[in-house]
């Protein structure tokens, strides 16, 4: 722009004009932003950008660059109020320039500086409307206002007037809008004036404007069916996925007011944009509502039936997976493909209706490896009724899956009743294994399913299938406890006392998991107490041990189980309730005539164990029954429980065995005492408790420990203790020194 005394110099060309002054001139940037987003002029999102920019000059530059692109209304905005409240100095000298350049103009409302003028008289508290004079105050100055002047042009807009528009348009804010919040752009849109729609877009009219009603310009002229204004707003950039406050789109009232050619049009706009949209396309909306009407056009207008919107989904899958039949019908007829992400939603839908819809009307487009994955996605969801439609369709009954099951063997895993009677009508093959040998029966009994047992058994199926690691179904009957099911299949013939590969028979298994109900119905089975696993362990040995209830140890006594058989190392069933603690099974073994000083292979009685693992309880009832006999038996190490004890660092258990009458300088085969033990494995508490024993204030005679007693290395405890390297070892050092009175 020259700077002549004759030209009407708008925001826009001041910006231009002056843009090195502003660049260089701005040092406010962050605070001229704020304001522009207050004035609405910028978003919050486009501030932040600008400010990750290097320098201010550059996002001086960009700002600039913002304002231009928005047009005359929010530069004006930019120059007052923002750039007199962030850059007084600069925004008189800009109105300064302005002065100069507009002086001899008479008409000040057509020239920025009459503008900038005019706001500075207005100040910021108040609006003075030019045509009654009235305040409007701040508070409503963003309210829809309508002067005479406005109704005026919206009239003429209306009529069609393009020349007198024009005359007026140079007065009057572009976008201004009326009581039902139209614009002038609304208007034309309405009355089907392309010229008036062509002079608003060349002079800057926002098409993304919404009236009352949520509609842009794009949603009257659509409604109205005036296909070329609907091409010129989509040429000139109007938004095509606007919705109304019904949530409707132009396309949704096209379609509605039976306007094809708009379709049409709107349908080739959304192709061309295809590949950048983000939102549902239009299609895809009508699969979605069940507006199959709305689909109908859009496909007569040129819509790609398979078209795939940003989540890689058809239209065809939408209206599936909202069971629209209708919509469906018309996708297809339009030659949608089904695959299998549309074949899954019908599953999971489980209308067979929709999905015989699919498969018959589209089979072609359906390769026979794709029914396959689709049965077993039926079998997963126990969709019986689905299941029957695809194996009449051509699914394979008998296939495998990548892990080898049959569609028969994965509803007896999952105990899908349904569907496997289904599979049954269907001819499945019965007698199918994985790789690992389990057969339907199996799996069957792994769920817990009663009914599929029984149907599998009915047919004929041989209870006594081997399956993994040669167990039978009643094996896993026993594990799972399922006692209903070791009835069903010790009635059908099941070999109660079947051995597996390891040598465990059903009860061994039920016993080990402490399952009570299970091992009373195997015992009523005439399952057999004394068979020994490859362990040489009795069903007895592992409900001693199990975490199961105790009451199991009860019940293989009172089935005349042997509670001194001993296992491969010489084990009593007695050493490994001590060793885990269980004194229920404890006491029910002694009182059924376990031997409580039997010895294992390495020569530990049960009251070792018990000691070793610090279980009091155990240790209590043991020198209870056995009335302290055997307190001080040895071991293959000549070991005794009391070493046993202070070895772990169990004082609750040294106290018990002390008490009993342990005796307590007894030495094991490396002349090791309790109390050398004690101090190797930095036991504080078992040290102090065996210094202290038979000292003043003990009751009876009570034998001391001998401090000086010497190991087969010839070290005393003190000498063990020194040569240990941890804090405890430490404090050990300082009790010993201080009992043999050799610190303070």
């Amino acid at each position: 722009m020259t700077s002549s005394n004759y030209i009407n110099p708008y925001a826009v060309d001041v910006i231009r004009e002056k843009r090195r002054d502003l660049v260089y001139g701005i040092s406010h940037t962050e605070e001229l932003l704020d304001l522009l987003v207050t004035e609405g002029v910028v978003t919050a999102a486009k501030r932040s950008i600008v400010l990750t920019m290097r320098t201010r000059k550059d996002q001086n530059s960009r700002v600039l660059d913002i304002l231009e692109a928005r047009g005359e209304r929010a530069c004006r905005k930019f120059f007052h109020p923002c750039l007199m409240l962030a850059e007084p100095d600069l925004y008189q000298q800009i109105k300064t320039y302005l002065g100069g350049v507009n002086k001899r103009i008479r008409d000040s409302r057509r020239q920025l500086i009459g503008y900038l003028l005019e706001r500075d008289q207005e100040g910021m508290d108040k609006i003075i409307d030019r045509e009654d004079r009235s305040i409007v105050p701040k508070s409503e100055k963003h309210k829809p206002t309508q002067s005479k002047a406005d109704n005026l042009i919206h009239m003429i807009a209306t009529g069609g007037e393009v020349i007198l528009l024009e005359e007026l348009l140079e007065d009057t804010d572009i976008n201004s809008v009326n009581s039902s919040s139209e614009t002038l752009l609304h208007v034309a849109a309405e009355y089907g004036h392309l010229s008036i729609i062509e002079l608003l877009v060349r002079k800057g009219a926002r098409l993304d404007l919404q009236d009352n009603k949520g509609h842009t310009a794009l949603h009257r002229a659509a409604s109205r069916g005036h296909t070329e204004i609907v091409k010129a707003l989509i040429q000139a950039g109007a938004p095509i996925y606007t919705l109304d406050l019904q949530g409707k789109t132009s396309v949704h009232l096209s379609s509605e007011n039976d306007h094809l050619n708009s379709v049409k049009v709107l349908a080739k706009e959304e192709a061309k944009q295809s590949e950048s949209h983000t939102k549902d396309m239009f299609l895809h909306m009508a699969a979605m509502e069940d507006n199959w009407r709305l689909a109908e056009m859009l496909l007569q207008g040129g819509a790609a039936p398979d078209a795939r919107n940003h989540h890689k989904k058809t239209a065809l899958f939408y209206a599936v997976s909202r069971n629209n039949e209708k919509t469906v019908t018309v996708l297809l007829n339009a030659g949608a493909k089904v695959d299998c992400d549309v074949i899954n939603e019908a599953i999971k839908l489980n209308d067979e209706s929709i999905l015989r819809l699919l498969l018959g009307e589209s089979l072609f487009n359906i390769f026979e490896e794709a029914l396959g994955p689709a049965l077993f996605s039926a079998v997963k969801q126990n969709h019986s009724g689905v299941a029957t439609v695809l194996i009449d369709s051509g699914a394979n009954v008998n296939m495998l899956d990548k892990q080898g099951y049959t569609p028969l063997l994965l509803s007896a895993e999952l105990g899908h009743t349904d569907v496997f009677r289904v599979l049954v009508v269907k001819q499945a093959k019965l007698d199918a294994t994985l790789s690992d040998l389990s057969s339907a029966l199996h799996l069957a009994v792994h769920s817990g399913s009663v009914s599929i047992v029984q149907t599998l058994l009915e047919k004929g199926i041989d209870p006594n299938i081997t399956g993994p690691k040669a167990q039978i179904p009643l094996h896993l009957a026993a594990q799972y406890n399922r006692p209903e099911l070791v009835d069903l299949l010790l009635r059908a013939g099941a070999q109660v006392n079947a051995v597996a590969q390891d040598g465990l028979t059903p009860l061994h298994i039920a016993s080990q998991q402490g399952h009570a109900d299970t091992v009373t119905q195997l015992l009523q089975g005439k399952a057999d107490p004394g068979v020994k696993d490859k362990l040489g362990r009795t069903a007895l040995h592992w409900a001693a041990s199990s975490k199961g209830e105790s009451c199991v140890v009860d019940l293989l006594l009172s089935a005349k189980a042997n509670p001194n058989t001993t296992d491969n190392e010489k084990k009593a069933a007695l050493h490994l309730a001590a060793m885990e603690g269980k004194v229920d099974a404890v006491t029910s073994l002694l009182s059924n005539k376990a031997k409580g000083g039997a010895k294992d292979m390495d020569g530990s009685t049960p009251l070792h164990y018990a000691a070793a693992g610090g279980h009091t309880s155990v240790v209590s009832a043991l020198l209870q029954l056995l009335n302290n006999k055997g307190i001080d038996e040895r071991n293959a190490w000549r070991k005794t429980s009391l070493h046993a004890a202070a070895e772990k660092g169990h004082d609750g258990v040294t106290v018990l065995l002390l008490e009993a009458g342990a005796k307590i300088n007894s030495t094991d085969h490396n002349k090791d005492t309790p109390l050398h033990c004690a101090v190797r494995g930095g036991h504080q508490e078992v040290v102090r408790r065996l210094v202290n024993w038979g000292q003043a204030g003990h009751m009876g005679r009570r034998k001391k420990v001998n401090l000086q007693a010497t190991n087969n290395v010839g070290k005393t405890p003190l000498q063990v203790a020194q040569s240990g390297d941890t804090p405890e070892h430490e404090d050990i050092v300082t009790l010993l020194m201080r009992k043999m009175f050799l610190i303070k």
